[in-house]
């Protein structure tokens, strides 16, 4: 008997489950590998610097830091919003500082230029302070309706002295902070209260909290102003924090606010 001619329905059917088992294989790993390499993308330092600046942003109080060590630090409010963009993309902060109780009249103004670290320094981000040329023109900046402030190119035009530039570098896994850095060894020119240098040094924690400790030490290296203790702690702004009533603490500094502080980082100007 001679067999028949012609493919066995079978093995056509079987070949061709095989064959779309490896096309989905295939479609698997792709996606696979097209999704680990977007998770995987490494973060550019312009992302850090924008990290950074949405978490200088906003309105922030020492209030429970004073709280609990009243005899070194006060209830300050620090409040900052977007102010300019420079040409290469460095994005200009107006911030301001002032007692919880007279937010309205700020002892600290300055602008902040945060921007990608340059390339050949080791750091994420670069955070550079100035003084303001007309500051009284910049009190409440951020408190104002948008139509009342000066315009970006203004804003521009009046950034002031160099003061401190800190380098910021991402913290290392386990730490509470995000970004922490200094000011370059030997601070920056300071002569305020008998200072000949002063020092700055910077960390952004989860949740938009800020810790900032400023000093200002004399040529024989003997601290003059700033906290001895540790960087004041801002956190972000809570109903309690802005709607509490007038505490004991707060009656306490107010009185004092016409007196000299020793080692208050806040009234430095």
């Amino acid at each position: 008997m001679g067999t028949e001619s012609g493919s066995d329905p079978e093995s056509s059917s079987n070949g061709w489950s095989r064959a779309r088992g490896l096309v989905v294989k295939t479609l698997v790993l792709i996606g696979g590998a097209l999704l680990i390499k977007r998770l995987t993308k490494s973060t550019t330092r312009r992302d850090h610097a924008r990290v950074v600046s949405r978490s200088l942003t906003g309105e922030k109080f020492t209030r429970e830091q004073a709280s609990r060590d009243p005899e070194n630090y006060f209830n300050i409010r620090m409040l900052s919003c977007p102010a300019a963009e420079m040409v290469d993309g460095s994005e200009v902060l107006y911030l301001e500082q002032a007692f919880w109780r007279t937010p309205q009249k700020p002892f600290r103004q300055r602008l902040y230029m945060v921007k990608p670290c340059p390339k050949e320094l080791k750091c994420d981000v670069e955070v550079s302070s100035y003084a303001i040329r007309d500051a009284e023109e910049y009190k409440n900046f951020c408190d104002r309706p948008k139509d009342q402030r000066p315009l970006p190119e203004e804003v521009i035009g009046d950034i002031g002295e160099h003061l401190t530039t800190i380098h910021l570098n991402c913290c290392d896994r386990g730490k509470r902070c995000l970004y922490e850095g200094s000011t370059s060894p030997g601070g920056f020119p300071n002569s305020w209260n008998g200072a000949s240098y002063c020092t700055s040094d910077l960390a952004v924690l989860k949740n938009n909290e800020i810790h900032l400790w400023d000093r200002g030490f004399d040529e024989n290296r003997n601290q003059v102003w700033g906290p001895k203790e540790g960087p004041y702690e801002f956190k972000p702004a809570t109903s309690s924090s802005i709607n509490e009533n007038l505490s004991a603490l707060n009656i306490l500094y107010q009185s004092s606010i016409d007196k000299p502080i020793q080692g208050s980082l806040i009234l430095q100007d």
